[in-house]
């Protein structure tokens, strides 16, 4: 099965300009799965208040492990819909993750990041063109944006968010991401990247 590879179409400082870009690639898929992957890193109380009205029901955890004093593992149990901001600030920073139905809350989502690290994954597939070796790969086709960072895989923070499209290993896959970032207005900025 493989990872997907993940061609950088566009970079902005912009966030609701990233989406809106973004959003646009996926309106260009043949296919679009029914569900949108969120994540983002939640650095202080009120990253945390914005989001959970924007995903009440998602997955609230610790961004990374923790150990008690006789080293077992914490878990995180508190609920983030009813705890008091010393409470909060004492477990942070926290990260979220949810599949939400497409094209429901990520505008939402966006608009409630804060300054840590954030994607949204839209998978599906993308329109064959055989004339030109682009075909569809079930596993690898989507976009995915990438807020604060430049790499597909959520790895160094940057000021300027950046919207991939993905697909597979096929010879047409530079072409199909040459001709979707040319839709945007973008470029393949650099080389392909590990995906998902």
């Amino acid at each position: 099965m493989g990872n997907s590879r993940a061609y950088p179409v566009f970079q902005t400082t912009d966030a609701p300009m990233a989406y809106r870009q973004a959003e646009h690639l996926r309106t260009l898929m043949a296919e679009c799965e029914g569900k949108a992957g969120l994540y983002a890193e939640l650095r202080t109380v009120e990253d945390v208040r914005r989001m959970v009205t924007v995903l009440p029901e998602a997955n609230f955890d610790h961004l990374d492990m923790r150990a008690g004093p006789a080293g077992e593992g914490l878990w995180f149990d508190l609920d983030v819909t009813t705890a008091g901001a010393a409470a909060l600030e004492a477990h942070l920073p926290l990260d979220v993750t949810a599949d939400v139905p497409t094209g429901t809350v990520e505008e939402r989502f966006v608009a409630a990041l804060g300054q840590g690290i954030a994607d949204i994954c839209w998978r599906g597939l993308w329109p064959e063109h055989p004339e030109t070796v682009q075909y569809a790969s079930a596993n690898h086709d989507g976009v995915q944006i990438v807020f604060h960072g430049e790499e597909a895989q959520l790895n160094r923070w940057t000021e300027h968010h950046t919207v991939f499209v993905h697909g597979g290993s096929n010879r047409g896959a530079l072409t199909r991401a040459q001709e979707l970032a040319a839709r945007i207005g973008g470029k393949v900025l650099g080389e392909p990247q590990l995906g998902w």
